[in-house]
């Protein structure tokens, strides 16, 4: 089971690599955006899309968290996506306006978690309507190695478009033990 500790690390990790990944995207060419380059979401821009997607599927099914999460507010009542390839944004511009929401409410929602939060069970729905009650701590692992998976794809695709990421560890934000 994760600490609140891996939470804001992780949650820590996930903005600053979504940053890094888009200012990386915005040397490309708007046209080199959203050319299809074999991947499972075909472009550089369905794969961001699909990532604001996810999180947004999860942060709503993460409202229904017991504890009634503040920085989950935003997203209460908000339309939930029926499609993984849902798009937020024709273009990185509109694009990194919800990334850059989704990492403020994910932000928040580590700085505001407690150990007994991580512990709750969450009971929620997938998108075919299929019931499930896990651990919600080992849901948020899950949903930060979502984003490290996809993040990986993108990062390949800036690659093979001639485009250096930089440095994509995690380690880089793990301190050094006294």
């Amino acid at each position: 089971m994760p600490t609140t500790q891996d939470i804001v690390l992780l949650a820590t990790y996930n903005a600053n690599m979504n940053r890094k990944l888009y200012d990386a995207a915005a040397r490309l060419p708007a046209s080199e955006l959203d050319a299809d380059r074999g991947a499972f979401f075909g472009s550089l821009l369905g794969t961001l899309n699909h990532l604001v997607a996810g999180d947004t599927i999860w942060l709503t099914r993460f409202t229904l968290h017991p504890a009634n999460l503040a920085a989950l507010a935003p997203l209460r009542g908000a339309a939930v996506p029926t499609d993984l390839r849902q798009r937020y944004g024709d273009d990185l511009p509109t694009l990194l306006a919800h990334r850059t929401r989704l990492d403020g409410i994910i932000t928040a929602l580590a700085a505001e978690l407690r150990p007994g939060h991580l512990d709750a069970t969450l009971v929620y729905r997938n998108t075919r309507g299929t019931e499930f009650r896990k651990h919600f701590g080992t849901l948020l692992l899950h949903f930060f190695n979502h984003q490290t998976h996809h993040r990986g794809q993108a990062s390949t695709l800036l690659t093979q478009a001639g485009v250096d990421i930089g440095v994509t560890d995690l380690l880089e934000l793990i301190g050094d033990v006294a």
